[in-house]
């Protein structure tokens, strides 16, 4: 069974509410996963996972959440060759950098080594609509196949 690290930086539940969805729907297509705030993340059990999943809100123009801080600079520090990694997060788009932590944690990522999904999924505030679970069920989803399909592991995703 793969295992999972889903780790998220969220103030107003936004991004936990994303992170949890993605998190159930692993776990309903037998992934282990392991679940929690990013400040209580432990930087040396990350080589332990298959996967690695960051999920973060923007603060003011563009920047990290202040909690996220750490965990970025200690994790920019490994080497997650062969790790399947992707990132998430929420965003509002009155601010000019909509979503802008979740793309400097891809860049951070890939700099590790780890295989980044090519995509990303972001969501205006909080996932609400039908319309926003089904891209946080679909993004989840789409990165097992892709996950798979890259480890050489026949994929029964559908």
């Amino acid at each position: 069974m793969a295992k999972a690290l889903i780790a998220f930086a969220s103030m107003s539940g936004n991004t936990e509410d994303i992170a949890s969805i993605i998190r159930d729907t692993l776990i309903e297509h037998s992934v282990d996963v392991t679940y929690l705030e990013i400040d209580d993340a432990d930087i040396d059990l990350l080589p332990e996972y298959d996967y690695i999943l960051i999920g973060t809100y923007t603060w003011g123009d563009g920047d990290l959440p202040y909690e996220a801080e750490p965990f970025f600079e200690d994790v920019s520090s490994l080497v997650l060759k062969g790790k399947k990694a992707a990132c998430f997060g929420s965003g509002d788009y009155a601010y000019p950098r909509f979503c802008e932590a979740v793309n400097t944690f891809c860049g951070m990522l890939e700099k590790t080594g780890a295989d980044l999904f090519p995509e990303t999924l972001k969501i205006e505030l909080a996932p609400e609509t039908d319309e926003d679970i089904e891209c946080c069920k679909e993004f989840a989803l789409s990165f097992l196949r892709w996950a798979k399909h890259e480890s050489g592991l026949e994929s029964h995703v559908s």
